[in-house]
């Protein structure tokens, strides 16, 4: 990656919406090695996809949660099947392997207090192998960052 590859991640990052035209223009360079540039770094994955960011507020969707999860026992079996379950629920938006005290972090978003602890009492806690969880309710969001910086050695 040089400058100019620099230069298209952040300008991605900030609005991926934007046309190669107009990211030829803010970079300097033509339409064409533009174009061959972003698809490279597409084809090394660098870039994974593009999304759009949702206010979840608007939606309804008022509650995050962070929850620690700690398994019963560790074994290779029991966090696939852990891993393989929990992500089939939308309402978990992140699963983080942890080292230390709990052995998952999961990031959840519900409607309300009560349609989260439905969740926790129907689904978390029905999980085979759980020994224990702790959820923690965002109270407000200080900062909410989708942007990596990116340094070039």
């Amino acid at each position: 990656m040089d400058a100019k590859d620099i230069m298209i991640l952040n300008i991605l990052q900030d609005d991926s919406t934007l046309s190669v035209k107009e990211i030829s223009e803010k970079i300097g360079l033509t339409f064409t090695p533009t174009y061959e540039r972003i698809k490279q770094l597409e084809k090394q994955g660098i870039i994974e996809k593009y999304v759009v960011l949702l206010n979840r507020e608007k939606l309804g969707l008022n509650i995050v949660v962070y929850c620690n999860v700690r398994l019963k026992e560790q074994s290779q079996e029991v966090l696939a099947s852990f891993e393989s379950h929990i992500t089939k629920y939308d309402e978990v938006q992140e699963v983080i392997s942890l080292s230390g005290e709990y052995d998952y972090m999961l990031k959840i978003i519900a409607k309300d207090i009560n349609s989260y602890n439905e969740f926790a009492v129907n689904v978390i806690s029905n999980i085979p192998n759980i020994g224990q969880y702790h959820s923690s309710i965002v109270l407000h969001e200080v900062k909410k960052a989708t942007k990596f910086k990116i340094n070039m050695d």
